[in-house]
């Protein structure tokens, strides 16, 4: 069994420029903010899958990809979810991969899967929805050296309360 479950922000995950070694056997990842669930899906490697998803987003051929864009920077703050289809969670159906996806989109009812989904979650009025003009038309470098600057702020933030 495989219970790694990578929960990252979408900003922490856009620094990372290679696929860390024990994230290459987890395939099935979501998008998400606190409350709501945006998009599951599957790959035989989702890392590489999530960065399809945000390149097709530029181009309108990922429709998460794009609802990530047009939300920029509040989406920075998104989280990111990989997990294994091998996991405990996953005993009930065996471990199928498809199966696994199917649970985690009734269980979750996702705002963009659409199909396998009866009843998805409405868009939140906080966001704009995918078919929004960008707001922001930067180049990905420009979005990552964003997410990046944010990153860092972060980290600073966290070190300075750690000091006092």
């Amino acid at each position: 069994m495989n219970d790694l479950k990578i929960s990252i922000s979408l900003k922490r995950f856009l620094v990372i420029d290679q696929c860390p070694a024990d994230w290459k056997h987890l395939d099935l990842y979501l998008f998400r903010d606190e409350e709501t669930s945006f998009y599951v899906g599957q790959s035989q490697l989702a890392f590489s899958r999530i960065w399809e998803h945000l390149l097709g987003g530029f181009k309108g051929h990922s429709i998460v990809g794009r609802f990530v864009w047009v939300n920029w920077p509040k989406s920075m703050n998104f989280t990111i979810e990989l997990l294994s289809s091998q996991s405990a969670q996953f005993d009930i159906v065996e471990h199928d991969l498809d199966t696994a996806e199917r649970q985690l989109i009734h269980e979750l009812t996702p705002c963009f899967n659409v199909s396998l989904n009866d009843q998805p979650t409405p868009l939140p009025q906080t966001y704009l929805p995918p078919n929004s003009p960008f707001r922001r038309r930067y180049s990905l470098n420009k979005l990552i050296h964003e997410a990046e600057r944010s990153v860092k702020a972060e980290d600073t933030q966290r070190w300075l309360q750690e000091l006092d």
